[in-house]
Order: structure tokens, then C-alpha cells, then sequence
């Protein structure tokens, strides 16, 4: 190992003393950890990127101490998550417009970044002059900041610390994703595969995570947001009350669309990247979980309830009306005036039009028409159209 390697141990043990707590709510963390490490390790990060790599581990890992700490002194785990409503859905499908909308019903209690950044203490039992949304916000600053292009895709990041995050935020400090959300300082790709997963136990962090931001608060109704189609056994395992709202879009027209995005995002991190390269492996991730949709036999769970992308763009309002009926909720005058205000007042192109193009496809041999092919049979199952796009 090369001297100025980080080490997972020393790091640990900051860690520990930082806070003078021991408790990682997991005797496999420290496992998991050092794999993370290994990655960083591996990464070929200079001296000052080791460096960051190393602040963002002692800040991820003094927070889950912190976290855990929290549980033992409250009673967080009692807390009840009632149906909770989740939305889920290929990347690029509509699924971050539908969670805002939800996320606006004034029942409604969504997940926020500034306090899955920040859990501790749980934020129903801070003052009024809580530091950790502004520093949340002057963290999206600097996101923004090093990923300008993010914008034009996702312009809901203009939200900084009160913005959305996807359920798998909560699992940053599992070490079980390293997402740009939390690695946004070391100058590294996103890890999309390669550090130890297990589903159950990413499930007891993510209601952990609900518990801790109910805890104290008013009760309302969660409504969530994540990429649940490969753990549909162990999602409804952890929340058998829940209900699910899929979002289903050309495979064609997402594959093409994540790669532009996920390119954008890397050129922030790291500088150009192969275009090529990102367009085959984003087209194998989508096969990938177009195949788990069509062979998963829980794809057909009542408590799943599938909306077509194109009737959700036709008329979003009419769809969450439609979703929140599945789920055996009212949308009631005062959500229906917000999420309307929501639309008139957030354009998609706010920050500059979001541009791709199915040429990314093509230009590393693949035959659109052959591609329509392969997919229709989810087509077919899910009345899914092939998009034109202008």
C-alpha cells in the first residue's frame, strides 16, 4: 500500500474520537468500510483528493455514530411508518416531478436533503436556529457550483438543502452507494456497482432514517422515492403496508437519456468522459432492469399500482389524482393548489434545456429498430409507446 493510502482503521478510529461514541449500529460496517476504501484506494486520487476522500468518510461515519447514539437515547424506534407511498421507475421516466408534486400536498412528509446530510439530532427536536439547513444549502451551492450541466437534468437541485433525495441517499453512510450527493469533493466517478449490498438491511437503515425524521413531528403521510424494482421482496418486506407507484417509459428513450445525464455528471467530477463507453454501459443497465421488470414475479403485486410515463406528462395532476386514489389517499383542494403552483412556478428548462439524442445510441452500433424490438414485449405488458422525440 502506498504511503499516503488512506487506511480504513485510523480513519475509524478519528472517527470514534470525534465523537466518543462506539455504537456503529452494524458489526459488519467496519468491513464494509474498508472496502470503500480499497475503491478510494484505487481510484487515483492525488494528495489533495485523498484528502477529501478522507474528511467525507470521517463526516459520514461521525454521522451514523451520532445517529445510532440517537436511538439509544430516544425512543426513535418506536415510531410508526404508516403507508407509506413510494414512487419508483427507470432513471429519466418522470419519476423526481412526481415525488415533487407529492412532496408539496400539505399532509405530505418527504424526505429532505439537508436532513439525511444532517440527521442528527433528529430535526423534531432542534431549535430554531439549526444550522444544518443552511449548511446543507451552502452544500448544494457548491454542487451546483462543480456540476453546473446536473442542473439542466435535474432542476430540482435548485431546491439546495431542502431538495428530494432518492431513498438510496439514506445508505451513504452504510457505505453501501457513494453517490455524488455525498462524494461530490473527491474528483471520482460515481460507484454504481462493487460495494457490498444486502437489501434487508439497506431497508432497516432507510425506516431507521423515516423513523428519525418523524420523531417529534407532527404526523403526516410519507411519500418516498427510490429504485426499488431489483428488491421488490425485501421492499415489501420492510414496509408490507406500502404502497408502490412505477413509472414506465420507452427503454430506448431512457437509455439515451441517463447516459447524457450521468455523462454531465461525471465531467463535473473528473472532466470529459468517454461518451461511448457511458452509452453501452447505460444501455445494459437498462436491459438489465427492463429484464428483472418483466421476469420479477412481484412486478404484479397489487400494492404496486403502474403508470405510463406519456399519460403522467399528458396530465400530471389527473395521474397523482389517480395514484393517490391507489393508495387510498384523498388529494385533497390545498394539495391540488400546490402541486399546480409547483408546476406554474418550476419549468423543467429553467436553468437551460436538458439535450440528447438517441444518436448516442447508434453511434456505438445499435439499430433503434432492432432496439423497439427487443423491447416490446415490455411494451406490450406495460402499454408503453415508442417516443418520438422533436
Amino acid at each position: 500500500m502506498s504511503r499516503n493510502a488512506l487506511d480504513a482503521n485510523q480513519i475509524l478510529d478519528a472517527a470514534r474520537r470525534d465523537t466518543g461514541l462506539t455504537d456503529w449500529g452494524d458489526d459488519t460496517l467496519p468491513a464494509r468500510f474498508a472496502v470503500a476504501v480499497d475503491h478510494l484506494n484505487t481510484a487515483g486520487l492525488d494528495d489533495a483528493g485523498r484528502r477529501q476522500a478522507a474528511d467525507v468518510c470521517r463526516w459520514l461515519l461521525t454521522s451514523r455514530l451520532e445517529f445510532f447514539e440517537d436511538r439509544r437515547r430516544h425512543p426513535i424506534g418506536d415510531e410508526v411508518i404508516d403507508r407509506p407511498l413510494f414512487v419508483t421507475g427507470e432513471p429519466r421516466s418522470g419519476t423526481t416531478l412526481m415525488h415533487a408534486l407529492m412532496s408539496v400536498d400539505p399532509d405530505a412528509r418527504a424526505l429532505r436533503f439537508w436532513e439525511v446530510m444532517y440527521p442528527s439530532p433528529p430535526p423534531g427536536l432542534a431549535g430554531p436556529d439549526d444550522p444544518r439547513r443552511a449548511r446543507a444549502d451552502d452544500d448544494w451551492r457548491e454542487i451546483n457550483a462543480k456540476l453546473p450541466k446536473w442542473l439542466h437534468s435535474h432542476p430540482y437541485n435548485d431546491m439546495l438543502g431542502d431538495g428530494l433525495p432518492e431513498d438510496e441517499r439514506t445508505w451513504a453512510f452504510d457505505f453501501r452507494v457513494m453517490t455524488p450527493t455525498a462524494w461530490w469533493r473527491v474528483p471520482m466517478k460515481t460507484l454504481a456497482a462493487g460495494l457490498p449490498t444486502d437489501a434487508g438491511a439497506q431497508y432497516r437503515i432507510h425506516r431507521a432514517m423515516l423513523q428519525q425524521l418523524q420523531y417529534g413531528r407532527p404526523p403526516k403521510q410519507w411519500v418516498c422515492k427510490g429504485f426499488h424494482g431489483f428488491r421488490l421482496a425485501e421492499f415489501f418486506d420492510a414496509y408490507p403496508d406500502a404502497r408502490l407507484v412505477w413509472l414506465h417509459r420507452d427503454p430506448v428513450q431512457v437509455a439515451a437519456s441517463r447516459t447524457m445525464m450521468m455523462a454531465d455528471i461525471a465531467d463535473g467530477l473528473v472532466g470529459p468522459v468517454d461518451l461511448a463507453a457511458e452509452a453501452k454501459f447505460h444501455l445494459e443497465m437498462t436491459r438489465a432492469s427492463i429484464a428483472n421488470t418483466m421476469s420479477n414475479p412481484l412486478a404484479a403485486d397489487p400494492r404496486i399500482h403502474h403508470v405510463r410515463y406519456v399519460d403522467f406528462v399528458a396530465d400530471p395532476i389527473a395521474t397523482v389524482r389517480g395514484c393517490y386514489g391507489f393508495a387510498g389517499r384523498e388529494l385533497t383542494a390545498g394539495a391540488e393548489t400546490a402541486m399546480r403552483d409547483y408546476l406554474a412556478t418550476n419549468k423543467g428548462d429553467r436553468h437551460g434545456k436538458f439535450r440528447y439524442s438517441t444518436d448516442v445510441l447508434t453511434d456505438i452500433g445499435e439499430d433503434l429498430n432492432a432496439l423497439h424490438e427487443e423491447f416490446r414485449p415490455f411494451r406490450e405488458r406495460f402499454g408503453v409507446p415508442i417516443e418520438k422525440r422533436s
